[in-house]
């Protein structure tokens, strides 16, 4: 434990068991080198593009864990660097990257005896894993053995046309990671876009290999050149500062709410903690790596939750000074309320739903906190403070409306 007493801050990162992001605790950099031999000069960068996408989705499943994923060109390399927060082995990384299969369909090679052919003998297509669309496992009605189905998009529906067209009576091999998996016969050309994958599969590694598929295969091959590890951009220093900045703030609102609104403000003092709690434990089990942005984001929901109960508090005084008992002020002041809290609310929240979907992945792990948050903030507001001044059950009089603000 440390206290910086010149910079005046408290080390808090020994006390915060959460997830967080690369910016505040560093991790693993991988980088890949990208074949682009076989894609068109013009294509490059969509398919570069395409890369990047499968990768981030294939480590980043929820959108939570804030990968940096980024290409790059070096020299005439195309690249792909991908930055793991919280993982320091360096195979468990590879691991995580490896898994997504290069699926690729070769064509007998012009002019190569069908009899004698080996599968060396198979040429690359341009029918790639970048064009499929679903993956699924399908048994045999006969043999009741696995086999894998693919269905390919648009494009890819009508290259695979023009490759069984060319091939009808020759073999067409499906590739897996540069391994040779089937080689079906083509009676027929196939212009319905679906593909069949069959070979000595158990029902396991058909589903495995389905799996794979369908979390992306690679648009291109990729072989692993530098890795490294990386350090945290902020560090332990700014996630300590950020979250006693966190609870000074919330003890200043604590202070105000009980001042100004006593007994009603403690009761959203109460919520409010009840609120962190519950935001806590959803970031540790979802789990969401937080970064500078995302504590942000949840500090400045926690305004947004005070804010609720200032509007439920006031509206409540109102009817008070009306003349309205006390507990029909309670019930009328949350009724009142709810209205401009839900559409207050609602717009934030779809502001948060259109940075979780558009924005980079800093902006993400923001928006993803501060929506979570705007959520419990509500729940805490309306339900749980509202249950606690039910349960103060007081006999009217002046002393009592005092304690609720009101003369």
């Amino acid at each position: 434990m440390i206290i910086g007493i010149g910079a005046g801050y408290f080390d808090w990162s020994g006390y915060f068991p959460f997830n967080l992001g690369p910016d505040l605790q560093g991790g693993i950099s991988l980088e890949y080198k990208a074949d682009t031999s076989r894609i068109p000069p013009a294509e490059v960068s969509e398919a570069m593009a395409g890369l990047r996408d499968v990768i981030e989705r294939r480590v980043n499943i929820f959108g939570v864990s804030e990968p940096r994923i980024q290409t790059k060109k070096v020299g005439g390399e195309n690249r792909l660097v991908v930055d793991l927060a919280g993982v320091f082995d360096i195979s468990e990384a590879i691991k995580i990257i490896g898994e997504t299969p290069y699926l690729e369909f070769r064509a007998l090679r012009p002019g190569t005896d069908l009899a004698s052919a080996t599968f060396t003998d198979f040429v690359p297509t341009a029918l790639t894993g970048r064009y499929l669309n679903k993956a699924s496992v399908d048994f045999s009605q006969n043999a009741l053995e696995p086999a894998v189905l693919l269905n390919f998009n648009e494009e890819g529906t009508k290259l695979f046309g023009e490759i069984t067209r060319a091939n009808v009576g020759k073999p067409v091999a499906i590739y897996l990671d540069g391994l040779p998996i089937s080689s079906p016969i083509v009676q027929e050309e196939i212009s319905s876009g679906g593909a069949q994958i069959t070979g000595r599969f158990t029902a396991q590694e058909a589903r495995d290999l389905v799996r794979r598929l369908n979390s992306g295969a690679l648009p291109i091959p990729i072989s692993l050149g530098l890795q490294q590890g990386i350090g945290a951009s902020l560090g332990e220093r700014i996630l300590s500062q950020m979250i006693s900045a966190g609870i000074y703030g919330t003890i200043a609102v604590a202070l105000f709410l009980l001042l100004f609104y006593r007994l009603p403000g403690l009761a959203a003092v109460v919520a409010l903690a009840v609120y962190a709690a519950l935001a806590l434990a959803i970031f540790k089990l979802i789990p969401v790596y937080l970064t500078a942005a995302g504590i942000a984001g949840f500090i400045l929901s926690i305004g947004m939750a005070v804010d609720a109960n200032i509007l439920i508090f006031e509206r409540t005084r109102e009817e008070l000074r009306a003349g309205k008992s006390l507990a029909l002020a309670v019930e009328e002041g949350f009724s009142r309320a709810w209205l401009s809290i839900r559409d207050s609310n609602v717009s934030s929240l779809i502001t948060s739903l259109i940075l979780f979907a558009l924005g980079t992945q800093s902006v993400k792990g923001f928006a993803l906190t501060l929506g979570l948050g705007i959520i419990l903030s509500m729940f805490s507001a309306i339900t749980v403070t509202r249950t606690f001044l039910r349960a103060l059950e007081f006999r009217e009089g002046r002393k009592i409306r005092i304690l609720y603000g009101a003369r």
